[in-house]
């Protein structure tokens, strides 16, 4: 039976060293964030068989590329990890090399599949799609880059947005057969197609994003 705890020194490492790293970058892609990322990760270790060291590790260090522009963070994630030499207590050159392109791949915009069953595991785990938190990360990313928008202006790069990257015709690709994303995906997409629906879900978390970003400027 395959393992999804991973070794309890590397644990201390990671929890320790590199969590806290994600209190930088902004609330699309905070700790809460990556903590959801490698719960989502550890959970596709028995239906696919890979190392539990490795997946929790490419988990953790998937977004660290978010210190620099977020068009290549997934570049810059995969060299922060792959020179990082306190790695190499856990891990061979080859595995560490394995781990470096699973950051790289996990980007959803990638034009091209993930090169192994670790790229596509952290590419599935970031996915997450649950509509209400794919709506509210979207706001959280608007408001954190481009505080200059007025509402209306927020509401068209949301819109514009979640067509692009989750409707049918969108970039967004599962890579986990069967995976609990694929009916969550189903559910947005269509939530998608009515615009309206859609503007309400908006109009009801939009407010609540703008008074907990005001609160915490205080």
């Amino acid at each position: 039976m395959t393992n999804n705890t991973p070794s309890l020194d590397l644990v201390e490492f990671i929890e320790t060293q590199i969590l806290p790293k994600y209190a930088e970058f902004d609330r699309a892609h905070n700790l809460e964030h990556v903590t959801r990322v490698i719960r989502n990760s550890l959970e596709l270790i028995r239906p696919t068989g890979a190392d539990t060291n490795m997946v929790y590790t490419i988990a953790a260090y998937h977004d660290l590329g978010m210190c620099g522009h977020r068009a290549d963070h997934h570049i810059r994630g995969g060299k922060i990890l792959a020179t990082d030499a306190r790695l190499k207590k856990w891990f061979s050159p080859e595995q560490i090399k394995i781990m470096k392109e699973a950051v790289e791949d996990h980007r959803a915009s990638a034009s091209r599949s993930p090169r192994t069953i670790y790229g596509k595991i952290v590419a599935e785990a970031d996915r997450d799609i649950d509509p209400d938190r794919i709506i509210r990360r979207c706001i959280q990313f608007g408001l954190a880059n481009y505080p200059e928008k007025t509402e209306e202006e927020h509401w068209v790069r949301f819109k514009e947005h979640m067509h692009n990257k989750y409707s049918k015709d969108g970039y967004i690709k599962l890579w986990i057969p069967n995976s609990p994303n694929a009916k969550r995906l189903s559910e947005l997409q269509n939530l998608i197609e009515q615009p309206q629906q859609l503007r309400e879900a908006f109009n009801r978390i939009f407010p609540e994003e703008v008074a907990i970003l005001n609160t915490d400027s205080k």
